[in-house]
Order: C-alpha cells, then sequence, then structure tokens
C-alpha cells in the first residue's frame, strides 16, 4: 500500500514533473528554433529565448516552399499528409468494423480459416511485402495519386481482431430482441453496434490517424511528383535535399507545424480515446 503522507505526494509530483519536461523540452527547443534567423545556429548555440523571425519563417515554409530542397509549399504538404491519412483511418475504420461483423454474425464455410489469415498478416508489415505492393499500384496506374497513398494501406488485421473481441462480449439476446423486432442485418449493425463501438472506434481512429500521418517509406517509393509530397517526405528533403546545409529554422517551423493535426486529434478525441483503451464494460 503506498503511503498518503506529504513527502509521498511531493516525490510523486516531482517525479512527473521530471517526466513532463524530459517529454516537453524538446518540443520547446523545436518551437525556439523556428523563430530564429538562420544565422543563429552558424554559431553552434542554441538560444533558449524566442527569436523575432517567427512569423517570416512559418510564412515562407507555409506559403513559399524550399526550391533547393525540392519541397513545394507546406500547406500542399499537409493537405496531402490529411487525404492520406483520413482516407487510412476511415477505410481502415469500415473495413475493419464489416470484418468483424461478417465473421461473428455470419455462418459461413471456413469463417474462422477466413479469420486467422487475416490474423496472421500481422506478421507482414509493409515493409516484407513492400515490392509486391508497388508492382500491384504501378500495374494499376495508382503512382503519383491519393488512391495509390491510401488504398494499399487501409487493411488491419488488428482492428479487426479488436472489434471481434468486443462482438462477441455483446449479449446473445440482443441480437435475438433485434431479429424479433424484424430488424436485418444492416440495422442491426447500424443502430446496436455501431452506437455501442463509439469508444473502440475513437480510440481506433486516434491510432489509425496517426499511423497514417506518419507514413514515410511507402509514400517516398511510390510519389515522384512534387504536388503529392506528404509533410513526412517535406521535412526529410529539407534536411537532406539541399546541397548547403540545412536551414534549421525552416526546418524547425515545418517540424512544429507538422506536429498540430495529430495533436489537435488527440485533444479533440482524448475523452473518448482514453475511455475506448481502459473501458471493460459497455
Amino acid at each position: 500500500m503506498v503511503e498518503n503522507n506529504s513527502w509521498s505526494r511531493f516525490m510523486t509530483h516531482c517525479i512527473l514533473i521530471l517526466g513532463v519536461a524530459l517529454v516537453v523540452f524538446p518540443v520547446y527547443l523545436a518551437v525556439i528554433a523556428s523563430t530564429h534567423e538562420a544565422g543563429t545556429f552558424l554559431s553552434g548555440t542554441l538560444p533558449l529565448l524566442p527569436g523575432s523571425q517567427g512569423l517570416e519563417n512559418y510564412k515562407q515554409v507555409l506559403f513559399e516552399g524550399r526550391s533547393r530542397a525540392g519541397t513545394p509549399p507546406l500547406h500542399t504538404m499537409l493537405w496531402n499528409s490529411f487525404v492520406m491519412a483520413m482516407t487510412i483511418t476511415i477505410g481502415k475504420l469500415l473495413v475493419s468494423l464489416l470484418s468483424a461483423f461478417a465473421i461473428v454474425y455470419f455462418r459461413f464455410p471456413f469463417r474462422m480459416f477466413f479469420f486467422w489469415v487475416i490474423f496472421l498478416t500481422l506478421m507482414l508489415p509493409v515493409e516484407v511485402r513492400i515490392v509486391p505492393t508497388f508492382q500491384v499500384v504501378a500495374d494499376l496506374g495508382m503512382l503519383n495519386s491519393f488512391a495509390g497513398l491510401s488504398i494499399p494501406l487501409i487493411a488491419s488485421a488488428t482492428a479487426t481482431f479488436l472489434f471481434r473481441q468486443f462482438f462477441m462480449t455483446i449479449p446473445e439476446e440482443m441480437l435475438e430482441a433485434a431479429r424479433v423486432d424484424g430488424a436485418g442485418p444492416l440495422k442491426f449493425f447500424k443502430d446496436i453496434l455501431l452506437p455501442l463501438s463509439i469508444t473502440n472506434i475513437a480510440a481506433l481512429f486516434v491510432i489509425m490517424f496517426i499511423y497514417g500521418w506518419n507514413q514515410y517509406l511507402w509514400p517516398l517509393l511510390i510519389t515522384t511528383d512534387p504536388e503529392y509530397y506528404t509533410i513526412v517526405m517535406g521535412i526529410q528533403r529539407m534536411v537532406t535535399g539541399a546541397d548547403a546545409e540545412p536551414l534549421w529554422h525552416l526546418v524547425m517551423a515545418t517540424v512544429v507545424l507538422a506536429a498540430l493535426p495529430p495533436i489537435l486529434v488527440i485533444l479533440f478525441m482524448q475523452r473518448l480515446f482514453v475511455k475506448g483503451l481502459t473501458e471493460t464494460e459497455k
């Protein structure tokens, strides 16, 4: 049993504050670095107070881009990443919900065989199957397109498994009551299963959005047109694409803007996200 006294509370708060500082300090440095001029970093020192060039730096990366690094304006890459992440997230949720629904509530030959085939794909991440996937996408003419960026990453064995496990906890009486009321399979799915799955959907939405937003290898492989560059690709090209030293003040401004959408998604869905991860009874 944890001793409840002032000393233990003091030590607990110190440990928490230290942990928060370790996480927040690199973010603080990135924000500070994005507000200074390029010459500030040539001296080899990193200031700890904001500079006066923040608005100019953010305006440059948002609307002008870096021609030497081959990156388009940041608003284009942010939009591309947003479309890709949302398409992957919504597609994964729809496919996983319907797959789990079919596996749990329909009786058809080799039902469990197909489930285990889906589950075993967890051992085959994108990096393992990237060459045949690229060949298929290229043969279908989906290079340099939002379809090529998103569709190959939509299937999710993890989400299918989690939804299946949740659907199996729903009492059989609900299904029988829906049948008595004349509800068909789709009505039962829409009016009963989906409302009960809101917290699970919210938790998976956050995880999958961040997964889609942070994709680097797959977009790098199938996009050669700068109009389809994602924000993660843009950061990498700004660091390594130019012949001269990277302009770290612009790189840090790009990093700060790239981190905002995932942070906003987490903040907006925080309550449902935590509830979906911790709730055991519906």
